[in-house]
């Protein structure tokens, strides 16, 4: 029998998440949902949680482990994890901020261009032999247009910096006002939309953001205007930007995220005037290593009582007790 400590994964984890795992730890993948007789006995020993940015760790599991010590998020989002019911069973919760603020910025910027210019139909033009018969259509300019941003965070402004390298004027929108950043500040969604060509969300998810971009919003962007959602699928009612696209009432959008994942509607799929990524915006090695060495490095911390190096914000108020 193994003398490891005993660790719980709740959802598929990053084989370079996995590994470092399991160099000091026992990993049950799954046991909770997969044998819930076994997990039953298993349970009081597990010490720390290990999930995704997608995972669900509600009140119910968390409820059976008396002895974990921390849920360790590979991801920036954990809006999956019923952080009241962790704060109140004192289980910290750690992310892995910083290290993929980059990618994302990156993903979001290629996007712009992507759906501005429509690099990926004009590839398939070209691909399907359709440039001897005549020119592709005329796209959107990029440089110049204006940008606005839904969430300043990190990696909102690191979006906004790329941006002002094509000469884009940047707006934004957030839960406060934010001086210091030297972009126009717009108190809703909705009135942003109004004054900018390209939408770019990157705002957390949960309850609280849940389809903050609705079709009134989209109708504020309106026939020229693009959406760009490198944030959460949630925050986005897919059934009413289904519809804003297939009817022209915007002109187009930039999705690395949806609603139910991996599952798509087929809807997007027959759209000419989106493109579509399958949740990559951190997806390169040297990020995913990075998170799987943060997340790695919060676990260890946690089970052995050591300072976390990157709890959430809410969590830190339980760290000073």
């Amino acid at each position: 029998m193994s003398t490891k400590p005993d660790v719980l994964a709740v959802a598929k984890l990053h084989p370079f998440y996995l590994q470092a795992l399991q160099t000091l730890y026992t990993v049950h993948d799954r046991t909770h949902t997969e044998d819930p007789a076994a997990f039953a006995a298993l349970a009081p020993r597990i010490v720390g949680v290990a999930g995704t940015g997608e995972a669900s760790v509600p009140r119910s599991l968390l409820a059976q482990l008396p002895q974990a010590k921390v849920v360790s998020v590979f991801g920036v989002g954990y809006d999956g994890v019923d952080l009241g019911a962790a704060i109140e069973f004192g289980i910290p919760v750690t992310h892995t901020p910083d290290v993929l603020t980059d990618d994302v910025a990156d993903l979001a910027m290629g996007l712009v261009l992507s759906v501005g210019r429509a690099i990926p139909q004009a590839d398939q033009f070209v691909r399907a032999g359709r440039w001897p018969a005549g020119p592709i259509a005329l796209a959107r300019k990029v440089s110049g247009a204006r940008m606005g941003i839904v969430g300043l965070g990190r990696i909102g402004k690191a979006i906004a910096q790329r941006a002002k390298a094509f000469g884009m004027s940047i707006a934004y929108t957030a839960r406060s006002e934010k001086p210091d950043s030297g972009f126009t500040f717009f108190p809703s969604t909705l009135e942003l939309a109004a004054h900018v060509d390209f939408l770019v969300a990157i705002t957390p998810g949960g309850t609280g953001t849940r389809h903050l971009i609705n079709a009134q919003v989209l109708q504020a962007l309106g026939p020229r205007g693009f959406l760009i959602n490198v944030a959460r699928g949630s925050v986005v009612d897919e059934s009413a930007l289904i519809e804003a696209l297939q009817q022209g009432t915007i002109a187009g959008a930039g999705l690395d995220v949806f609603a139910h994942e991996p599952q798509v509607p087929e809807a997007l799929w027959r759209l000419s005037n989106v493109v579509l990524t399958p949740h990559m915006a951190s997806a390169t090695t040297e990020t995913r290593q990075a998170m799987a060495d943060l997340a790695f490095a919060n676990m260890q911390a946690g089970i052995s009582g050591q300072p976390l190096r990157t709890p959430v914000p809410e969590c830190m108020p339980l760290l000073k007790m």
